[in-house]
């Protein structure tokens, strides 16, 4: 169950990547052809250019880390044996929720202390911008959980 929650989360994140990256590309094309065709500028443009930037890369590392591909250290870790490797696996996942239950505690926490500014250009709340931090903290926790169910259990299968 947890598995394919996983599955599903990370393919409608990576439509959302997608989406948000051809939106920010036309966004600053449009904007670049403003400025120097019509020597006009979009006030707005840079603000949500940027506010797509932070959303893409929180967004980004849990797709990253979905599908395994966030930069590693495993020299040694091949060099274990099975029961060492395992051991270290399970460690590692855990570690890995600890970290982001601190992502979404603390991004609740930011998150909530910024609630009444406002961004200068676009006029919306600042807090939505910051809850990609603990919305991203709660979908890494969902994919560490199924790494780590997936490790007890003995399937060493990748997703």
């Amino acid at each position: 169950m947890i598995k394919k929650a996983s599955f599903l989360i990370n393919q409608w994140i990576e439509y959302l990547l997608f989406g948000m990256g051809f939106t920010m590309a036309l966004i600053v094309a449009v904007q670049v052809f403003c400025r120097y065709v019509l020597n006009q500028s979009l006030f707005w443009s840079e603000e949500l250019a940027r506010f797509l930037l932070v959303w893409q890369t929180f967004l980004g590392a849990s797709s990253a880390y979905y599908r395994k591909v966030n930069p590693g250290v495993d020299f040694l870790y091949i060099k274990l044996p099975l029961v060492l490797k395992k051991a270290s696996s399970i460690l590692t996942h855990l570690a890995s929720m600890a970290l982001f239950v601190v992502m979404v505690v603390y991004g609740c926490k930011f998150a909530w202390f910024v609630r009444l500014q406002i961004s200068p250009a676009l006029q919306i709340p600042k807090w939505i911008i910051l809850s990609i931090i603990p919305i991203s903290g709660v979908i890494l926790l969902i994919h560490a959980a199924t790494f780590l169910f997936t490790e007890l259990k003995g399937d060493s299968n990748d997703h």
